[in-house]
């Protein structure tokens, strides 16, 4: 399990605007991208790539597997808010997502994410 880059990649995404569109218009094509180009500006290293498993996480936008697989709970809800927000507004669909994020991770408990 490779933690250290699944937080990488919400991190990197989660802060650009741009960034979080591109991922959302088309996860799987972006994931790829950003490791094809090294994994960020750092690059990877053997330790430090994606998992089949975490990649396809990414590529449904699957939070609740990303929880399992040990993503760092505080970047996981601010990645999950950034590329869901296009789906709400102020006024409508916040709450649904926040219940459904609660729903799908709180089942689980606490989990290790600390490596």
């Amino acid at each position: 399990m490779t933690r250290y880059m699944v937080d990488k990649f919400m991190r990197f995404v989660e802060l650009s605007d741009a960034l979080v569109a591109e991922y959302v218009a088309d996860p799987a094509a972006y994931v790829d991208r950003w490791l094809a180009e090294g994994g960020g500006p750092e690059g990877a290293t053997d330790d430090r790539v994606l998992t089949d498993e975490e990649r396809a996480a990414f590529a449904a936008r699957d939070f609740e597997a990303l929880y399992l697989l040990g993503a760092h709970p505080y970047l996981l809800w601010h990645f999950t808010e950034a590329v869901h927000a296009h789906e709400f507004t102020l006024e409508s669909g916040w709450r649904e997502l926040v219940e459904r994020y609660r729903a799908a991770v709180a089942p689980h408990g606490v989990v290790d994410y600390i490596p």
